[in-house]
């Protein structure tokens, strides 16, 4: 079938990161780029690409079937909107915008248009979150009962437009977006409780430099949600406890195990030296009650994301990420936003 023309609109990291990429893909073909600022043209023409004078060039041009809008998070609803009136398929990158508000009225003008509109949330192809998700669908560790997915940096946040609250700046609306996705997707049908967070300010006065979230499942886990950016010392990436076990996973490399009981009767422990006193209550089981497993390492593609965006537009298919769980994803970290500033628990769906 016919190629799909792509503009990407926003040539930063995120921006260079998707037209890379599409020159790579058979089943796309890129138009061109088109950037505000000239140093990034000036990138993109070095390294072969079509550059647009305006963002009404992009539109004007009507071999362009796909816009991929990677611009400051509060320039997404404008661009997406008038993308899409002027015929324009669209991906927005993460988060699909500001509030909930916001994506109403994107939605409502792909719902008028009948353009694709969908959201890039890339970290649904991280292996090891893939990896997590699938011991949990597999009951390895039998009922779950918690799960903590934490990301830590040391640096705070970059020296650019992620300081600033005016383009969505701070760290729930760059890596808790994706964290909390992932959660979200994990306990998929499940509703959602209560939700309780407290912000961090200890590099950034404007915006959240991180954030921690107790996020409580009905009928489900107690998820611990956390990305703070002054750490200096990594905590696990994924640690997930069951009735039957208790996974880790360490860090991006996948450097884990799973324990798993293998003999409930022997409850006896023998008492530990714990500080000034001593405990049964908290030693640890012994070799015969327990046994170790390596885990079973999930690997995904995430080209599979573009492939599932041409077969959308090209045999009608549906979108992988859907508008509604944006919106209960945008729902969340508002949800999170609030409780952080009343300091309050906030009831949730």
């Amino acid at each position: 079938m016919e190629k799909v023309n792509v503009a990407v609109v926003g040539y930063g990291g995120m921006g260079k990161y998707h037209a890379d990429r599409i020159q790579k893909f058979s089943d796309f073909n890129l138009s061109g780029i088109y950037d505000i600022k000239e140093e990034r043209c000036e990138v993109a023409r070095e390294n072969g690409a079509n550059v647009y004078d305006s963002f009404e060039a992009v539109l004007a041009d009507e071999k362009v079937e796909l816009i991929v809008c990677a611009t400051y998070n509060d320039c997404h609803k404008d661009i997406a909107i008038r993308a899409m009136k002027a015929g324009k398929n669209v991906i927005s990158e993460k988060p699909v915008t500001l509030c909930s508000e916001d994506l109403s009225e994107i939605i409502k003008a792909s719902e008028e248009t009948g353009m694709l509109f969908t959201v890039h949330q890339n970290r649904r192809w991280d292996n090891d979150y893939r990896t997590i998700k699938n011991l949990i669908e597999k009951n390895e560790l039998g009922p779950v009962f918690s799960i903590d997915s934490r990301v830590y940096g040391s640096r705070g946040i970059p020296g650019d437009w992620r300081q600033e609250k005016v383009h969505g700046g701070g760290m729930v609306f760059d890596w808790g977006v994706h964290l909390l996705d992932q959660i979200l997707m994990m306990n998929e049908g499940k509703t959602i409780e209560s939700v309780y967070a407290t912000v961090t300010n200890i590099t950034n006065d404007e915006v959240d430099d991180g954030f921690r979230a107790l996020i409580k499942f009905r009928n489900g886990p107690e998820c611990v949600v956390e990305v703070l950016t002054n750490n200096f010392i990594e905590a696990p990436r994924w640690y997930v406890c069951g009735e039957n076990g208790t996974a880790i996973i360490s860090d991006w490399d996948l450097n884990g195990k799973i324990v798993k009981i293998k003999d409930w009767e022997k409850l006896d422990a023998v008492p530990i030296q714990a500080g000034a006193g001593i405990t049964k209550t908290m030693a640890p089981r012994t070799d015969e009650t327990i046994k170790e497993f390596p885990l079973e390492k999930i690997e995904v593609n995430w080209e599979d994301y573009y492939s599932n965006i041409y077969d959308c537009l090209r045999n009608g298919a549906k979108p992988l990420i859907t508008l509604e769980q944006q919106v209960r994803l945008m729902k969340l970290m508002e949800a999170i936003f609030e409780s952080a500033e009343k300091n309050e628990v906030i009831s949730f769906e």
